[in-house]
């Protein structure tokens, strides 16, 4: 059974994307012109030339916190996880999340990431994918490879390029960056994928070496 796949997950901007929802609330709020694509990352630079660092600091506490059910899955990634559920991959979320914002009122983010977890990553018939005990927050990035390592994760998905170039990433993991807009260089250890569905037949494949291995 040493050879089972087991996968971490990254949630905000891996299974989640805020595009159209951080760009809608910031049209509501008046902070950024129409013209502007409906991007996460066009808000935040949009409102970094302005000026207006802590303004995007408080954006985030609201939508994550006030606005979090809005949400949507990033395209094709409730489908990978029950496909390999299917397969019997265990698989758990990793997050980088405080409780509270850092600026303006005191959402509980934790709670919000929950009830969007238990709406959105469902199966056909609305059972859960991810088993309340393997949904994961951790305070600072330190503490999250750390919750990597203790899960003995042979695979970890996330967005971020910093995370998994980071030292402390365990050595023994496969690094999977996802980065649906190409922006990043492939990681050193692991590889890049633009989408889920990529990530997916990546995944399939591994878990399908490892059942063939166990069954040597």
């Amino acid at each position: 059974m040493g050879a089972t796949v087991r996968l971490g997950l990254d949630f905000d901007n891996t299974i989640v994307c805020y595009d159209r929802l951080f760009h809608a609330v910031a049209l509501e709020q008046g902070l950024v012109p129409a013209s502007l694509p409906p991007s996460k990352l066009a808000v935040r630079d949009h409102l970094r030339r302005t000026g207006r660092e802590r303004r995007w600091t408080e954006l985030q506490g609201y939508v994550y916190g006030a606005r979090m059910d809005e949400a949507l899955p990033a395209p094709g990634v409730v489908g990978c996880i029950a496909a390999l559920r299917e397969l019997r991959v265990s698989i758990s979320i990793v997050s980088h999340k405080t409780a509270r914002p850092v600026v303006g009122p005191p959402y509980d983010l934790h709670g919000a990431a929950r009830r969007w977890i238990r709406r959105r990553l469902v199966d056909r018939e609305g059972r859960p994918l991810i088993d309340e005990a393997r949904i994961h927050f951790a305070p600072t990035r330190r503490e999250k490879l750390a919750r990597i390592a203790a899960l003995g994760c042979t695979h970890f998905v996330d967005d971020l390029p910093e995370v998994v170039a980071d030292a402390s990433f365990p050595a023994t993991c496969c690094a999977i960056l996802y980065d649906p807009e190409g922006r990043h260089d492939l990681p050193r250890r692991g590889r890049r994928c633009r989408s889920w569905a990529e990530i997916a037949a990546f995944l399939t494949a591994a878990a399908r070496d490892a059942e063939a291995t166990d069954g040597r």
